[in-house]
Order: C-alpha cells, then sequence, then structure tokens
C-alpha cells in the first residue's frame, strides 16, 4: 500500500513524500508529460533519468487506440515496455474524449465516441478506462469523469458532477476487483479522485467534500486552465484544496507555467504536470529565471552563451544559443531535442528549489523572489530590440 507522510508545511504548502511500489516520490513534484509512453522532442527514458523527473505520465485514451493496452499487458506492462522503472501515472483518457466534443455522446454507462485516428467507434466508462489503466499497470490510476466547460451552465455542470461521483464509485469498485485478479500486471495500482465543477465554487466544494469520503489514494482538481482566467483558478484553488484530505496527495490537472506552480505549491498542491516545457522547446522557447526566451529571435544569432549561465541540463553544458538556433533555423532534430532536455531540466531543478525552500521554511520568499525575475524578465523582453 502506498503510505503519504507529510513531513512540513508553510501556510498551505506542503513538503511530503509519498511512497509506491515503484519507488518514492517526493512532492512537491512536477510530472514529465509522455502521453503515447514517450516524451516529445526524441527524449529517451535513459536522458529523464539525467535531468531529473521522478514520475512519468501517459494516456489511457492514446496508448487504447494506438498500439493497444492488451499488446502493452503482453509485454508486462507499461513499465517494461518503455523501459522505466520509476513511478507512472496514467491520465484516465476522459479529458480526451471529452475534447472530442463533435464526435462523443455521454450516457449514464458511459461515453461512447469515434476514434480521432480512423474515425471507429468505442465506448468507454468507468470499467473499461480502469481495465485499460490495469492493463498498462501504472502506480497510480485516474479516476474516469467528465471535464466540463467552464463556461457551461450551472445546470449542466451539476449534472455533469453528480455523474462523474457514480462514475468515481464505478472506478473505485472496478479497481478493487482488477487488483485481487491473478494475472494483474500491478496489483498495488492506485487510484485518484478528480474534484470537478467548473468555476462555481459551491458545487466544487461540495465535491471535494463527497469524494473525500471514498477514501482514495490521492485527489486530483481537474478542469482547470482550459480558458478561465489565472485569477479564477487561483480562487477556486483557495475554496477548494481545504476540502481535500491533507493526508492525502492532490494533484492539479494539466497546470502549468512556472509562475502557475509556485501559486499552486502555495495553495497546497502536491503533483503537477503539463506539456508546456516539451511544446514549447519544440517550438525553440526556452525557460528560464528570467522569463522565457524565443531562440528564433535573430538577436540570438551570434550569442555565444548557453541558453542559461549556471544551468546544468545537456545543452546549456555544450551548446551556446547561436548554435542552437541555427539548428532550429536548419529543422534539425537536435535543435529541438536540446530545448526539451533544457525544459524539463529547469522544470525539476525548479521543483527540487521548491522542496528545498519548504525543508529550510522560506518557501514564501523563495516564491516572490522566482515571480520577480520571471516578471523582470517579462520587461526586459518587452523592450529589448
Amino acid at each position: 500500500m502506498a503510505k503519504y507522510t507529510l513531513m512540513k508545511t508553510e501556510g498551505r504548502a506542503k513538503r511530503a513524500q509519498f511512497e509506491t511500489v515503484h519507488g518514492t516520490i517526493q512532492t512537491p513534484v512536477f510530472m514529465n508529460v509522455g502521453t503515447v509512453g514517450a516524451s516529445k522532442g526524441a527524449v529517451s527514458t535513459m536522458d529523464l533519468k539525467d535531468i531529473g523527473p521522478q514520475v512519468q505520465l501517459s494516456n489511457t485514451y492514446h496508448l487504447h487506440v494506438r498500439t493497444g493496452d492488451k499488446l502493452i499487458k503482453e509485454f508486462g506492462g507499461l513499465h517494461k515496455f518503455m523501459v522505466w522503472d520509476r513511478p507512472i501515472l496514467t491520465d484516465s483518457g476522459g479529458f480526451q474524449v471529452f475534447s472530442l466534443a463533435g464526435l462523443r455522446k455521454i450516457k449514464e454507462e458511459g461515453v461512447y465516441f469515434q476514434s480521432h485516428i480512423d474515425g471507429h467507434k468505442i465506448f468507454m466508462g468507468p470499467e473499461e478506462s480502469m481495465q485499460i489503466q490495469s492493463n498498462l499497470g501504472s502506480t497510480i490510476a485516474m479516476a474516469f469523469d467528465e471535464c466540463p466547460s467552464s463556461v457551461a451552465s450551472r445546470e449542466y455542470v451539476q449534472n455533469s458532477v453528480d455523474r462523474t461521483t457514480r462514475w468515481l464509485e464505478r472506478c473505485k469498485a472496478e479497481m478493487a476487483r482488477l487488483n485481487s485478479l491473478p494475472d494483474t500486471v500491478n496489483k498495488e495500482q492506485l487510484l485518484f479522485g478528480i474534484n470537478q465543477g467548473a468555476i462555481y465554487e459551491d458545487i466544487r466544494i461540495a465535491h471535494a467534500d463527497t469524494i473525500s469520503k471514498l477514501d482514495l489514494d490521492g485527489y486530483a482538481v481537474g478542469g482547470l486552465a482550459v480558458g478561465e482566467t489565472h485569477e479564477q483558478m487561483y480562487h477556486i484553488l483557495d475554496e477548494v484544496v481545504p476540502h481535500l484530505p491533507q493526508d492525502k496527495p492532490t494533484y492539479l490537472m494539466g497546470v502549468g507555467t512556472p509562475a502557475n506552480i509556485l501559486e499552486g505549491v502555495a495553495r497546497g498542491i502536491d503533483f503537477f504536470d503539463c506539456v508546456y516545457p516539451s511544446r514549447n522547446g519544440r517550438h525553440g522557447h526556452v525557460y528560464t529565471n528570467h522569463g522565457k526566451l524565443n531562440l528564433f529571435n535573430a538577436k540570438y544569432e551570434l550569442d555565444p552563451k548557453p541558453i542559461e549561465e549556471g544551468c546544468q541540463c545537456p545543452a546549456c553544458q555544450h551548446y551556446s544559443r547561436a548554435y542552437i538556433r541555427h539548428l532550429l533555423k536548419a529543422k534539425e532534430m537536435l535543435g529541438m531535442r536540446l530545448c526539451v532536455l533544457h525544459n524539463l531540466y529547469f522544470y525539476n531543478h525548479m521543483m527540487e528549489e521548491i522542496r528545498d525552500a519548504l525543508d529550510q521554511g522560506n518557501f514564501a520568499e523563495y516564491k516572490e523572489m522566482r515571480l520577480a525575475g520571471f516578471e523582470e524578465g517579462k520587461i526586459n523582453s518587452r523592450y529589448s530590440k
């Protein structure tokens, strides 16, 4: 069984460790996104071990429609298939299914939809999502939920959240059944429930209170960073996180920028994931302590400096901004790869610093310093020629 140990708090910020069958996760933690069992940008699991990610996130829907979870089970699960011996969290597929608005139909039993790849009809409900994730053998499985739009009507959101609660109860029952079977890849698979409710704080709070009673292994806040403002997101976290169990890990799904992460940690979030480091890196956008740089900018054409002075990532230890820009302009894959490696290192190094600041009791000071640096970078880049 998993064990979550709360080691320190500062305000609502939490410093903890989460022991799982695949290793101990130090939190707050940023999870590397490897949707189909790989990090976009030609980054291997061997690379990842060198730059620090503790947890890999992969996606139930995408692995189901491409390659197939049953084939991956034949290899002994996703850990063996992708050669990764640390924790893996699998998203339930709910967000991806619900993003296919024109291709799906929601019913009480689950969702009928068409594959975005070849159009074939698929049904996914709580049991199916749990079965796919059980085949993958991930460390943490996410419950199957609906992610309603942030601008959906109150009536729609309430009905959606009520159904998500019923689906969560079915997920819990199905996972217990699957974990008891003799051929299950990971009999210690954990289940995280997901809080929904769009930007209706009272619906969110009531849902958090309800799912907290189910005594799950962890709890996520979903349906944010999907169109609402940052201020609305922070307000929802302020209101909802206190209603989730403090003695369980809390996960803010799909968030976000370095500033978002700092604000999330301050509000009690343990787990984060986002495609930004790899997606932005593939487009030549790299993170630094003074904001984000676009290496396609002509001012880096003759710049001999690394992306960031003092950075210990593989890109900054060896290559100049000018060379990486040359690679990007020449459409050489190495340019994209070096930018992704840098960004993933930057995010994970920042998480290490956050954990150190919490250990030392000066997170508030660290957060203020970090945010000021990002803002300074925005001002400099805004007025630089």
